[in-house]
């Protein structure tokens, strides 16, 4: 099965022909449109698909190709801390799923979600609190942009990028990316997203994550910046896996 991960920096509906070269199976689309209020086309094109948002404009989508089918997980829970109480529903942006009614897939597009302490990779730390026990599932998937690295880890925080790796790694959720390549969270290679579309500010950003058993099965890549580059400024990874 081919999964591919893409911040497509908007407008989704002028990009379509070329993520159709690409014959994903499943495309996992951060920063694109609502189909139902965009063009015919473009609905037209969505097919099979799952997408939330605040905005009409700016959510995530799942959309499914060759036959594939999604149904959507409708996660909720809370998680209490002294001073506030974060529901599940409200942290951004998740979107749960089943492919084929047994492969689950969370795709992700964390946002600083006007949380002044838990933004970006703090809105993940979260939801996993949260929905620890759900992402134990033997085949599970999650991927999508993070918008997190080790690199910006703090010291005064207990849920940095590193934190959650760890945790991930306890439920035997691990990166693709780092585990095929050895490379050290943080001290990556190939970034995957380049600030404002600049060569010389790159940073790696966007992940994959499954278990030790999906792992023997996959691939990853992330593709030429040349070309993507000029559509957006993240890079599609296109993983695929023998499920």
């Amino acid at each position: 099965m081919k999964i591919i991960s893409w911040n497509c920096n908007g407008a989704l509906r002028n990009k379509t022909e070329y993520l159709d070269t690409l014959s994903a199976d499943i495309l996992v689309i951060q920063e694109c449109e609502n189909p139902v209020t965009s063009t015919q086309m473009y609905r037209d094109w969505a097919g099979e698909y799952l997408w939330t948002g605040s905005t009409k404009n700016k959510g995530i989508g799942v959309f499914a190709r060759n036959g594939h089918t999604l149904s959507e997980l409708h996660w909720t829970g809370e998680y209490d801390q002294p001073k506030h109480t974060w529901k599940s529903e409200k942290l951004q942006s998740f979107l749960p799923c089943l492919i084929d009614n047994e492969i689950p897939l969370l795709a992700v597009w964390t946002k600083k979600a006007n949380a002044a302490h838990f933004g970006y990779i703090g809105q993940f730390w979260i939801y996993l609190q949260i929905h620890r026990e759900k992402l134990r599932s033997n085949n599970q998937i999650i991927c999508g942009d993070f918008n997190s690295n080790a690199i910006w880890d703090s010291w005064d925080r207990w849920w940095n990028h590193s934190d959650v790796i760890e945790e991930l790694a306890e439920m035997n959720l691990r990166s693709v990316y780092h585990e095929l390549t050895c490379e050290i969270q943080g001290k990556e290679l190939k970034p995957t997203f380049f600030l404002q579309r600049n060569r010389t500010k790159p940073y790696h950003i966007d992940y994959f994550f499954t278990n030790e058993l999906l792992l023997s099965t996959s691939s990853l890549s992330i593709l030429s910046d040349g070309f993507w580059l000029e559509q957006s400024d993240h890079l599609p990874l296109v993983t695929e896996i023998g499920v």
